[in-house]
């Protein structure tokens, strides 16, 4: 029961969209409606500047984070470990009030990997920083750094169902990235 309480209110953390909430209370914009539409952090900042965009960033990290850390304090379970973040992460990109369409994953996942697998976190986060800096295109460096963490997540020898958490958010971040991907096949994304 208790378990199920921790998923179910990792799923709510998840589903709080802060990119569209902030946008439009503190610039009257509903992101949705500009740029690429995505409520995430980077198009944030390209509707409503830089310094929401690492608002959202953050508060983002904190909604994956912060329920996984809860999960940490009441049980020593991996597996529960990894069912509250996966459900974190779920929330974000399919959140019940926004008609599930929300962002995609990038900054929760983050936040979820920076508890469970601190390592991995770091090395997706590097491999961000590195390929965003050279080409300044933000898809690039989110699946850049998933694949890092995955394959550190999966070096790493930690837990399994942490290892597998890991694996799964590459894919999903892969899935809700796939228009990105088209883009960059195309030569067509459009730096930050």
């Amino acid at each position: 029961m208790v378990a199920v309480l921790l998923v179910l209110l990792a799923y709510l953390s998840g589903s709080v969209p802060y990119g569209a909430l902030l946008t439009r209370w503190l610039k009257g914009v509903d992101v949705r409606s500009a740029g690429s539409g995505n409520i995430g952090a980077t198009n944030v900042a390209r509707v409503a500047g830089r310094g929401l965009g690492v608002l959202v960033l953050l508060l983002d990290a904190a909604k994956g984070a912060v329920p996984v850390a809860l999960s940490f304090l009441i049980t020593g379970d991996s597996e529960v470990h990894a069912a509250v973040g996966l459900a974190a992460v779920l929330g974000h990109v399919f959140p019940v009030w926004l008609h599930f369409r929300g962002g995609k994953g990038v900054a929760t996942a983050f936040g979820v990997i920076a508890v469970i697998q601190p390592w991995a976190a770091m090395a997706g986060f590097a491999a961000y920083a590195v390929l965003f800096a050279l080409f300044r295109v933000s898809s690039i460096g989110s699946l850049a750094g998933g694949l890092a963490a995955a394959l550190v997540a999966v070096l790493s020898g930690g837990p399994r169902p942490y290892s597998i958490l890991t694996l799964v958010l590459f894919a999903l971040m892969v899935f809700t990235h796939r228009g990105n991907i088209r883009r960059l096949l195309a030569r067509a994304e459009k730096p930050l």
